[in-house]
This record gives C-alpha cells, sequence and structure tokens, in this order.
C-alpha cells in the first residue's frame, strides 16, 4: 500500500495542495478588499492567452503560458475600458461581458485545435488532470531519496511547489503593507505606502497562482480555492493572522479528502467508477464554507445563538 500511494496518489495530492495554498493566500486579500471575484475573472481571462500561446508555440512550458495569460490580462483591460466608454455602462457590466466573451473565445479556440494530445482540451481547462499525475519511476518511500527517481517527478510539482513558496514569501515581506492597506487605503497613502501599486501587485500575484495552477488543476479548482478556504477563515476569527492560517489548513484539508473521496468515496458507495478529483477537492471547500456558516464562533447563527443561551 505504502508504495501504490507514493506512486498513484503523492504528487497529485502534493501538486493539489500548493495549488490551493497559492490560490488561498492571495484570496485573504482579494476578499477583505471585495475583490473576491477577481479569481473567477482571472481564470475566465487566462484561458485563450495560455490556448493562443499554445498555438503559436507548440508548448506548454511555463513561461509561454505565462506570457499568454499576461496579453490576455492586457486585451481584456483595453476590452473593458473600450466597452465602458463607448457603451456607456457601468465597469461591473462591461467586465462580465468582456469575462465571459474571452471565456467563449477560450473554449471556442480548445474545441477547433488540436491541443488533446497535450492535455490541452476544454476538459483539462476546466477540470485539470490531476488524476494523470502520478509518478511511475517509486518504488516506495525510499525513492525520495533516489536521484533517479526524483528526476522522473511530474514537472507541474516542481512548478507548484515553487510558484506556493514565492507567494509565501510575497506575502511574509508584504504583509505590514498589506495589512494596514486592505483595511485602511488612506492610512496607507498617509504613510507613504504605495496602495494602488500593493493592489495591482496583489492581482498579479493572483494571477500567477492561477496561471501557474491551470494546467495541473483547472479552473475549477482555481476558482474554488480563491473564495472557499479564505472565505471559511473569515468565518473561524476577527484576526488576520489567525484567518491567513485558516485558509491554509482548509485548502490543505480540501486538496487532501478531496482527492481522497474522488478515488474511494464511489467505491464506498458501491459504485464501480472513481470521479474528478478537481470537481470532489472543489465540493469539500464548499462544504468547509457551509459548515463554517453553520458553526464558526464568530459568525454563523448557530454559534452566535448557543453562544448567547
Amino acid at each position: 500500500m505504502g508504495a501504490e500511494f507514493v506512486q498513484f496518489s503523492l504528487t497529485p495530492i502534493l501538486i493539489g495542495m500548493f495549488a490551493a495554498i497559492a490560490c488561498a493566500l492571495p484570496g485573504n486579500f482579494l476578499i477583505l478588499r471585495r475583490q473576491a471575484l477577481i479569481g473567477d475573472a482571472i481564470s475566465h481571462v487566462v484561458l485563450p492567452g495560455i490556448v493562443v500561446a499554445f498555438l503559436l508555440t507548440g508548448t506548454v512550458a511555463a513561461i509561454p503560458m505565462m506570457i499568454g495569460a499576461a496579453a490576455a490580462a492586457i486585451v481584456a483591460v483595453i476590452l473593458i475600458e473600450a466597452v465602458r466608454r463607448l457603451g456607456r455602462i457601468e465597469p461591473g457590466a462591461a467586465m462580465g461581458v468582456v469575462f465571459t466573451t474571452l471565456f467563449a473565445a477560450g473554449v471556442l479556440l480548445l474545441e477547433q485545435s488540436d491541443t488533446s494530445a497535450v492535455h490541452l482540451d476544454v476538459e483539462h481547462a476546466l477540470m485539470g488532470n490531476l488524476e494523470s499525475l502520478i509518478w511511475l519511476r517509486a518504488t516506495g518511500w525510499e525513492s525520495l531519496l533516489d536521484p533517479a527517481a526524483l528526476a522522473a517527478l511530474p514537472p507541474e510539482l516542481g512548478r507548484m511547489a515553487v510558484v506556493c513558496a514565492l507567494i509565501v514569501a510575497l506575502t511574509a515581506i508584504f504583509w505590514r503593507w498589506l495589512k494596514i492597506a486592505t483595511f485602511d487605503e488612506g492610512f496607507a497613502q498617509a504613510l507613504g505606502i504605495p496602495a494602488a501599486g500593493l493592489g495591482f501587485g496583489l492581482v498579479v500575484t493572483a494571477a500567477i497562482a492561477a496561471v501557474a495552477a491551470f494546467d495541473a488543476v483547472g479552473s475549477i479548482i482555481v476558482i474554488a480555492m480563491f473564495i472557499c478556504p479564505p472565505a471559511a477563515a473569515r468565518l473561524m476569527t476577527n484576526r488576520l493572522e489567525v484567518q491567513v492560517l485558516w485558509s491554509v489548513a482548509f485548502a490543505a484539508l480540501s486538496a487532501v479528502l478531496g482527492y481522497v473521496l474522488a478515488g474511494y468515496g464511489p467505491l464506498w458507495f458501491g459504485a464501480a467508477n472513481a470521479v474528478s478529483a478537481a470537481g470532489m477537492i472543489a465540493t469539500v471547500s464548499g462544504v468547509i464554507l457551509g459548515l463554517a456558516c453553520l458553526y464558526a464562533p464568530h459568525r454563523a447563527r448557530i454559534g452566535a445563538a448557543r453562544e448567547d443561551t
């Protein structure tokens, strides 16, 4: 069992955890800034950029994907401004039109282009390919010390580990600025903190997390992890430091429990086939948020009623 776990489950679980944590960390500040749907917007916008980058380069390497996603984001900003000015509509409505249009264009490009051979199609864009990110050269836990076996690790694992470490480092470095600017932007500007640049950097960080996680885990997990773990953590405490720790714990729990339930849950109920790991991870994160809404100590109606009695 240990050898099978290392070979077939260890790397997908780690990739899912790194992706979930990388999305949950900036998600805390996006929620507090009332910008939670930016994660959803990023997931919609980057799809056509990633597809076009692949069609031009013929590779799914990280750098072309990042460049394509960044170009798509710039196009989205230009289109939003054009629609807002020419149509004389509210910015929110312009964003909705542009985001859905770009996502539809990305799906259309996926359907009309031959990208399935490299795991870049509608199914993988939405659900990811966690189940296929196995470590075939592993023979057991001893493989963690075997250089030859480590060389055969899925490249997505190293990519997500680096991105997760980068986001953790950036959060730690800019913690004080983020904390002040998130709760009182005017006070931050009075202290000389570049609040506007900090907000832009937060969105860029969220975009990096989304693009890095897109190929491995798909847009469903990306959207869910930007919102569900931070929102559940927000219901658990009034302290930002504790909230961030709760969000990391909820993200990791969602990844582990969701992957296990996707593989073994249907078998426990007599079904013959497993279900999508990405969908189950997103479902578990939603269940955690629902439980937090009901039973969290600081915001829940049930919890508040219990404290009052």
